[in-house]
């Protein structure tokens, strides 16, 4: 059936609503967006669902969600599970709480309890809960630091991580199944509740999950001492880290804590940023204005769902306050925690660095410094999730940090994903250790530029929407399989790992092995002089991306090094 035909169906069949026909029926006239809505399913991919909040097949509706649910509760059924639970919780974007319950709902009338977050909660406190509560799956509803018409559907594993094969082709294929909307279930919340198939969950959650963030303190004795000193400003932006990110700071002893007003409180509408990506300077610009006033040490700044952090430090010496990427405080948090193991003792021997393939090589430098191993995963931090549970399986292995470059990390095993509370928590109590050394957080990253090199990162994403935006990502991607460039500017390809076809192909022999980690549509290239370049289509936006590394000999040199290999490789890409 074609776009056309499934638009006039969802006006003609029952089962939809009449504020959906309503909606669909104001788009009568244009052909264009009924396309763009109906040409095809929203896809469940290995993240779950991310799009358009509307009415369509193509988009984030209270039927795409219930679909995607029915194929998952199908497939929990089918492992036997079901008895187990799933734990759900949302942020603060429109409809979430509504898209909680109609998972909630669905799952109810397949039989399988569900937990849920009595309002909105960070995404790692959910990927704790799962755990906590011994849960067979979790669903987050987010579209994390996406643009206020999106919202998403994250599926998460017992393991507490988001799903990876072999669950993820289960759960997607079990999805793909639902054809037919009258096998997709639901029921009223107050009969659900009655049988016992829907818990609200609160506190009774929340405070566990603050203690084991809590038990990770190195240096509670820095804290005590000089935490009294640090001035932070903090913002949510919006979302759900108001709450436990100020909750955290202030049971563990800093005192001088003060949120942005404009972004305290949830708004799904995002109404003083737009595209409330931490990554962004916009993002920071109220923040940095009360970080002046209060002449704080350091800004933070969390996205909607709470599990990426962004970070502006002071420099004392200028008064300026330093943006730092995702690889910058990833690194530092990193080197703090790693360094503090190893002072007190409790490195352990096989411990291990995670970190994703688009992340920086200074992670490499910092676990060889130490004598840990540095362990590299595809991108998304399930992957890393899916490390630390081989680690507890095998018995081999120690997870001491992971991190990857889009402002992401995780210091224990208490969850497994990427978790921006406790990434500000740390970063604090690493101000306050290196206040004990007369040192900033700037200092602190300075010393380890000096130590370890200037590792420079950047990444660069293209939008191309629809159908058409669709075709070109895919001819770039081949074009590049098609014609592997030998030279980048100045660099040589010495290496290509192509992660589609599970090979590395060294240019200089010709000799071929294996990438060692699962199929994914990602081309990596090993350049001379410590550089690298690497290019994948977004699993969750219409962009291509490209990521590139490098190692300078300052700043200067390192920035205009990665701004002419940026170009280069966009050059190659044609794109």
């Amino acid at each position: 059936m074609g776009y056309r035909e499934t638009y006039e169906a969802w006006l003609a069949d029952p089962y939809f609503d009449a504020e959906t026909k309503k909606e669909l029926e104001g788009i009568a006239g244009d052909e264009k967006e009924i396309e763009d809505r109906f040409y095809r399913d929203l896809e469940f991919g290995t993240a779950g669902l991310r799009g358009v909040i509307g009415a369509g097949t193509n988009r984030m509706n209270f039927y795409t969600v219930r679909k995607a649910t029915q194929g998952l509760a199908n497939y929990i059924k089918k492992q036997h599970m079901e008895e187990k639970g799933v734990a759900i919780s949302y942020d603060s974007r429109h409809f979430s709480p509504e898209f909680a319950d109609s998972a909630a709902l669905c799952l109810a009338a397949n039989g399988i309890k569900a937990y849920v977050f009595t309002s909105l909660r960070p995404t790692p406190e959910l990927s704790f809960a799962v755990r906590y509560l011994k849960c067979a799956a979790g669903i987050n509803i987010t579209a994390s630091h996406n643009p206020s018409e999106y919202n998403g559907y994250k599926v998460y594993w017992e393991d507490g991580a988001q799903i990876t094969p072999p669950h993820d082709k289960g759960i997607m294929e079990e999805v793909r199944n639902v054809t037919d909307w009258a096998n997709v279930l639901t029921m009223e919340l107050d009969e659900a509740k009655e049988k016992g198939l829907y818990q609200a969950i609160a506190e009774d959650v929340d405070g566990p999950y603050m203690e084991e963030i809590k038990k990770l303190v190195l240096r509670q004795d820095c804290i005590d001492s000089h935490g009294k000193d640090i001035t932070i400003v903090y913002t949510p932006l919006h979302g759900t880290g108001n709450i436990p990110v100020r909750r955290v700071l202030k049971e563990i002893g800093f005192e001088k804590v003060f949120v942005v007003p404009e972004q305290e409180l949830p708004d799904g509408d995002f109404p003083t940023v737009g595209y409330p990506n931490p990554e962004t300077e916009k993002a920071f610009e109220l923040g940095v204005a009360l970080g002046k006033e209060k002449d704080a040490d350091l800004i933070l700044a969390t996205d909607p769902d709470a599990d990426r952090l962004g970070v502006y430090v002071k420099d004392a010496k200028t008064g300026e306050y330093h943006p730092l990427t995702g690889n910058m405080s990833g690194c530092l948090i990193g080197e703090y925690i790693i360094s503090q193991k190893k002072e007190k003792g409790t490195l352990p021997s096989d411990g291990a660095f995670i970190r994703s393939i688009v992340s920086t090589t200074m992670a490499d430098a910092i676990a060889k410094a130490y004598g840990i191993e540095l362990i590299e995963v595809l991108t998304g931090f399930k992957y890393i999730g899916q490390k630390i549970l081989e680690f507890e399986e095998s018995g081999k292995g120690s997870y001491v940090f992971g991190m990857e470059e889009s402002y992401g990390c995780l210091p224990g095993t208490y969850a497994r994903d990427k978790d921006a509370v406790a990434a500000s928590m740390f970063l604090c109590e690493a101000a306050a250790y290196y206040k004990t050394r007369n040192m900033t957080l700037w200092d602190a990253m300075l010393e380890m530029y000096e130590k370890y090199g200037f590792y420079t990162e950047h990444v660069e994403s293209v939008t191309l929407k629809g159908i058409d935006g669709l075709k070109e990502i895919q001819n770039t991607m081949k074009r590049l399989r098609d014609n592997a460039p030998k030279t980048m500017g100045d660099y040589s390809v010495n290496r290509i790992r192509d992660y589609a076809s599970g090979k590395i192909r060294d240019l200089s022999t010709g000799e071929e092995s294996g990438t060692g980690l699962p199929e994914s549509n990602v081309l990596y290239y090993e350049l001379n002089d410590n550089a690298w370049v690497c290019v994948r289509p977004s699993g969750t936006e219409p962009k291509i991306k490209f990521y590139i590394g490098v190692r300078g000999t300052g700043f200067e040199d390192g920035e205009k090094k990665a701004k002419a290999l940026l170009e280069e490789i966009r050059k190659v890409a044609g794109v």
